[in-house]
């Protein structure tokens, strides 16, 4: 039996238990456990300050807000989105009776490929969900003149880009609205939660309508929504998640890096250029097998496992590989030949705040090591 520590893909960072407490304190002497309490608004005046944004509407979760997201801006019809993500993200549009159309991705940042985007528009379009993955931004530029050329809207799935940054501010300024995730796993978390980024007061409140099953009062309702509410816990959790969250940035920069130096020349092992932005998040550090190294990704997934090494196919199978999404013409592989190969070859590895430098350099020498020995 192997008896090395084992060592996942991600850790949630978990703040010091007894600075808790007090938080806990203040719930049970309020008696306020939801319905936007005092920590919920708190929450949300410190992530505007802290992300550079006007107004954010806080969510039970990112899916929940996906969902709330499309039917706030009354999305219909043929949605043009990403195959290379979470699930999430095309089941909101399930959900909403909208049909997903697939578009490939660009080979150098996995992002949804703004130069395949106009062929699959069609008079059902209404809009485009891009995906910054692994929350490297998107083209933005390039999606938000075909949007204003054909009067789609833009909903950013940011839910791995908490935090970035490009010359001009935090890059969920972009789009119609941009939703992101707080679930245990993100680089912010409020174990779970999510949050919708609005670009002004009347859609703010709309969305806060909307996940509060469309109450305006106790006696007026005014659509049919849904109970996406965060909880004052989880809005504690982010309060005090907030006191370390440039140390948390700052370690997983240093990962990062780091990973990028004992990596750097392994035959068949490719990893992401830095994204050109003011500031990123670290948020994965995803690496392709390629032809070159003597294993296979599954291959090599199946050893580190074996030495206790947990990294993640991460996305893999693609979205459009699932039967609920296969049977779309835009599903077939020959229409997404990047997003496949990446898919085939991608592996996350463990990063997150707390990896000691023995565990990464314990990884990245069981990857240089099978080099050497050639195919097992």
């Amino acid at each position: 039996m192997n008896s090395e520590k084992p060592i996942y893909v991600t850790q949630p960072f978990l703040p010091p238990l007894e600075e808790f407490i007090p938080y806990l304190e203040k719930i049970w002497k309020s008696k306020v456990l939801t319905n936007n309490g005092p920590f919920h608004r708190e929450l949300e005046q410190t992530q505007c300050r802290y992300l550079g944004i006007d107004y954010i509407s806080l969510f039970a979760n990112g899916t929940l807000a996906l969902v709330t997201a499309l039917q706030a801006l009354r999305i219909t019809g043929e949605v043009i989105t990403t195959p290379y993500s979470f699930v999430a993200t095309s089941h909101a549009l399930l959900w909403n009776g909208i049909k997903p159309v697939f578009v490939d991705i660009e080979p150098d940042s996995f992002n949804l490929d703004p130069a395949l985007i106009e062929a699959a528009i069609t008079p059902q379009t209404t809009a485009i969900m891009p995906v910054h993955c692994y929350g490297r931004p998107c083209n933005i530029e390039a999606i938000q003149h075909i949007a204003d050329n054909y009067n789609l809207k833009v909903i950013y799935d940011a839910s791995h880009a908490f935090g970035v940054r490009d010359d001009g501010g935090s890059i969920l300024r972009h789009g119609d609205l941009s939703v992101l995730s707080f679930h245990a796993t993100k680089v912010f978390n409020t174990f779970e939660g999510g949050a919708i980024v609005c670009p002004d007061a009347k859609t703010k409140t709309r969305i806060d309508h909307l996940k509060n099953f469309g109450y305006v009062d106790e006696l007026t309702v005014v659509a049919p929504g849904i109970n996406g509410k965060m909880s004052e816990f989880n809005a504690a959790l982010g309060l005090l998640q907030w006191k370390y969250v440039d140390q948390v940035l700052a370690e997983r920069h240093r990962i990062d890096s780091a990973y990028r130096v004992k990596l750097e020349g392994i035959p068949g092992i490719r990893f992401l250029p830095l994204p050109e932005v003011q500031i990123g998040n670290y948020a994965y550090f995803p690496i392709l097998v390629g032809p070159e190294y003597p294993l296979s990704r599954d291959e090599l997934n199946d050893q580190l496992r074996q030495h206790n090494i947990y990294p993640r196919r991460y996305f893999y199978p693609l979205i459009s590989e699932f039967p609920m999404y296969r049977g779309l013409p835009s599903a077939r592989r020959d229409n997404l030949p990047v997003a496949s190969e990446v898919a085939s070859q991608v592996l996350c590895l463990p990063l997150y705040p707390e990896l000691e430098e023995s565990e990464q350099e314990r990884i990245s020498h069981l990857i240089r090591s099978f080099v050497k020995k050639g195919s097992l």
